[in-house]
């Protein structure tokens, strides 16, 4: 049984995620189908793509599947994460990705939602990066996602206290463009789509990749490189972590001893 429902017309492209059961937890499955579709598109030249979730849901998307993140001793947001994978397949589209939002988006799925390149969510939505709550250390692509949306400290707000923010405060700092009903939301993301496909696809697509390549370029050396790889590294080998997974498995609250 397939994850997600797609459908093309008039060069807009439309995928739902559709693990209702698991609210659209982003495991390698799902995220396999959603890449899967994003290579569709592109040979199909689509010019613009929806990405949301069935209509009238409560959760847009739960997050990482915790069930897959490794128990300990190896990162967890590796380059071949299916996470990582699926913000470099959004990021790299060469057509806008619009994210349609309706209800929660929960810790990668934040990322996800601001890895799209305009978000549209209903009053209802709320975002909440929540690493901390498992014990994960954020990769410095994550982070980066998240630095170029959010102000510093409500980043850190976010990413210290892993509580929602409402998307009134979302709209305020910018992250989403535009919040409107549920009643209206699909016809007004359908109508953005439409103004896109009006334009010209190459000049699109090449303002796309520029400020993809501007806003990442950031200078790193190799020796902060290995030092934060270094920090995360004490996080995902620390019993906090192996606490945070079980807890989460066991669905109790962790207790964290900070080793």
């Amino acid at each position: 049984m397939s994850l997600i429902i797609t459908e093309t017309q008039n060069a807009i492209g439309t995928i739902v995620m559709n693990h209702v059961a698991k609210r659209n937890a982003l495991s390698e499955a799902l995220i396999g189908e959603i890449t899967t579709a994003l290579d569709g598109f592109r040979e199909q030249a689509i010019r613009a793509v929806v990405l949301r979730a069935p209509a009238g849901t409560k959760v847009w998307s739960a997050g990482h599947d915790v069930s897959e993140l490794p128990s300990g001793g190896r990162d967890p947001l590796g380059w071949s994460d299916p996470l990582r994978v699926l913000i470099r397949a959004i990021q790299e589209f060469p057509a806008p990705v619009l994210a349609l939002i309706e209800g929660g988006v929960w810790g990668g799925a934040c990322e996800v939602a601001m890895g799209c390149d305009i978000l549209v969510a209903t009053p209802e939505a709320t975002f909440a990066i929540t690493p901390a709550k498992l014990g994960v250390p954020y990769n410095l692509g994550g982070l980066l996602t998240v630095m170029n949306m959010i102000p510093l400290p409500v980043a850190k707000e976010m990413l210290f206290t892993a509580q929602p923010i409402p998307v009134s405060q979302a709209l305020n700092l910018g992250v989403v463009n535009y919040v409107r009903p549920a009643e209206e939301i699909e016809s007004f993301v359908h109508g953005l789509a439409e103004s896109i496909v009006a334009n010209s696809p190459l000049s699109i697509a090449v303002m796309k990749e520029e400020l993809r390549l501007l806003s990442s370029a950031r200078s790193i050396t190799p020796e902060l490189f290995e030092r934060i790889q270094g920090l995360r590294r004490i996080v995902y080998d620390s019993q906090d972590y192996q606490e945070g997974i079980a807890a989460f498995s066991e669905k109790r609250k962790p207790r964290f001893l900070g080793r």
